[in-house]
């Protein structure tokens, strides 16, 4: 295909921005205030453009090992920005880095601790209004954990984004599998307990190679894509969303591999954890379910598992969107699907 001359225009000032500027993406993140902070949590209100929102507080919940900014990768994709441009009161929770001292950090701490003080402040924070969560993969299994666990906390409502709770329809896995059994699980434990954890660094790469045939493709793809200031500033949004990711505290990261990956606890329904017993079936709480069309991480399958266990929330309701793992909570086509089911839901829970 011929360029034409607005295209030759495009790409040369995109090419000049990426190299004289470092890039197209407006990386800025939106304006914020500290509300709370503690041991892993600090709680933010994002701050509108003109004045504060006086709605019903959502409260955005990312997992464990992903930044933050996964609610806010770029101006013009930034599922926060989108929530506060409608004039919704949005606060996040965001647990810091995680070091070698957290290494006995437990499941326990983040759906005993973290997410039910984030939940309150943020509803203290909102006049005592309840709170409508809105969390992406483990932030949501933590979520859903959290909420049937303490069925008192102020909690509207649940959005579940990309949260896989049946771990053996990941094919993903599936290979490895039949030597995690043959080895009785310990195949990782010596690694995780030297480190304290799974690194920073060892979880990008794991996350990059879900994507091994993007990450192959993407030169020639930001070759044919120069005209597309847009598409190239995703790209290095993703990047520096890769480039920030974090570590898994060892304990929480054994919990996950024993108890999600080899037993797939959270398929029955039910989760044993500190002398107690967890069932998602105490779910009182109408819940958006959302699964990615492309996602090797949490597939359809694996995300719609949690739509069983839910039978005593008012509502399940069950949605599949466009894109891969992060995709499908901030690529680009969430835009108009992932964020316009988020935004129904809401606001007929408001």
């Amino acid at each position: 295909m011929v360029a034409i001359p607005s295209q030759l225009a495009s790409v040369a000032t995109n090419v000049v921005d990426k190299v004289a500027k470092g890039g197209v993406a407006d990386l800025r993140p939106v304006p914020r205030v500290l509300i709370d902070r503690g041991p892993n949590r600090s709680l933010y209100r994002m701050t509108a453009r003109e004045g504060a929102s006086d709605g019903p507080p959502v409260l955005l919940v990312p997992p464990l090992a992903a930044p933050a900014l996964c609610f806010d990768l770029r101006r013009g994709c930034s599922l926060a920005e989108h929530l506060v441009d409608g004039g919704r009161r949005t606060y996040l929770v965001d647990y810091g880095s995680v070091a070698f001292a957290d290494r006995n950090l437990g499941i326990e701490h983040w759906i005993d601790e973290v997410l039910p003080r984030a939940i309150r402040k943020a509803s203290d924070d909102a006049g005592g209004q309840p709170v409508h969560v809105v969390a992406w993969c483990l932030g949501g299994i933590f979520s859903v954990l959290t909420t049937a666990d303490q069925p008192d906390l102020p909690v509207a409502s649940l959005s579940t984004v990309a949260a896989p709770f049946d771990y053996t329809a990941i094919p993903l896995v599936a290979p490895f599998r039949p030597l995690v059994e043959f080895t009785g699980g310990h195949i990782l434990t010596p690694f995780y307990r030297l480190f304290g954890g799974a690194p920073a660094a060892v979880v990008s790469q794991v996350f990059r190679a879900t994507g091994i045939d993007k990450e192959i493709t993407k030169p020639l793809a930001i070759l044919r894509n120069l005209d597309d200031r847009d598409y190239l500033a995703q790209i290095e949004a993703v990047d520096h969303f890769m480039s920030n990711m974090l570590a898994y505290p060892g304990r929480t990261f054994g919990q996950i591999y024993h108890r999600f990956f080899r037993a797939n606890d959270l398929a029955e329904g039910t989760f044993a954890l500190d002398g107690r017993t967890i069932s998602l079936s105490k779910l009182d709480i109408p819940t958006l379910v959302i699964a990615g069309d492309n996602d090797s991480i949490a597939p359809r399958r694996a995300v719609e598992r949690l739509v069983g266990l839910l039978d005593n929330a008012p509502e399940v309701r069950f949605r599949v969107a466009p894109g891969g793992h992060l995709g499908v909570l901030t690529g680009r086509r969430a835009r108009a699907t992932t964020w316009r089911h988020i935004d129904t839901f809401l606001d007929e829970h408001a």
